[in-house]
């Protein structure tokens, strides 16, 4: 199985706990993680070949699943940061859609190009502190045995629990995009459109196996 972008950014996608449609505010994270990532992969390992040749397809079903589990329109603005209280509506709205565009993109390629053995999530999960906050382990296990630990944020919102976030190996993603816009902004002297039009975040595959602090 293929899955490079787990690691790499897609992460955001990749790392944003895919699957078939859910009654999240039916279920814990956990069980909303678990069951997405198992009914996920359970489309795609039949059909591996499929896709592979079938990219717009796969990209319609990681666009179906993401609506599913993400809360894009929070994450654009974490992103954006500061930035945020002063871009147009507009402009909100138009980087929520060119980002989560682009984690599309990146997570479709990473699915046909990283072998891996295992995904599997944490049994024994910390406590949650907040009534509205959680957090989920998972691992990716690479064919070499390398463990890659993966952290999801959720935050619920109208009774559902949507991620809004997602720590690879030590790196903060949610993080490491706002830096990267926050430099885009300073590059193209504050042009919100220029920096919209142009957004193309990225994360090394090497930074990733690395790994962080976060």
């Amino acid at each position: 199985m293929k899955l490079k972008y787990w690691l790499s950014g897609g992460m955001l996608a990749a790392s944003l706990a895919l699957g078939a449609p859910l009654y999240a505010q039916e279920q814990t994270p956990e069980a909303l993680i678990r069951d997405n990532i198992t009914g996920f992969m359970a489309d795609l390992d039949s059909r591996e070949d499929y896709y592979a040749n079938n990219i717009d397809e796969l990209k319609e079903l990681v666009d179906e699943s993401l609506d599913e589990v993400a809360d894009f329109r929070y994450i654009g603005a974490s992103v954006m940061g500061s930035y945020f209280r002063n871009a147009s509506p507009e402009q909100r709205r138009r980087f929520a859609e060119v980002f989560r565009q682009t984690l599309i993109d990146t997570y479709t390629k990473g699915l046909v190009t990283f072998d891996y053995d295992a995904l599997r999530v944490v049994d024994e999960q910390r406590p949650q502190r907040y009534d509205d906050q959680a957090s989920v382990e998972m691992e990716i296990v690479a064919n070499n045995g390398d463990v890659y630990p993966v952290n999801y944020s959720l935050r619920l919102n109208d009774g559902e629990w949507r991620v809004v976030n997602v720590i690879v190996n030590g790196i903060n993603l949610g993080l490491t995009f706002r830096n990267q816009f926050d430099q885009a902004m300073r590059d193209h002297n504050r042009d919100y459109d220029a920096v919209i039009r142009d957004w193309s975040p990225g994360v090394g595959v090497d930074e990733l196996e690395e790994g962080g602090d976060a």
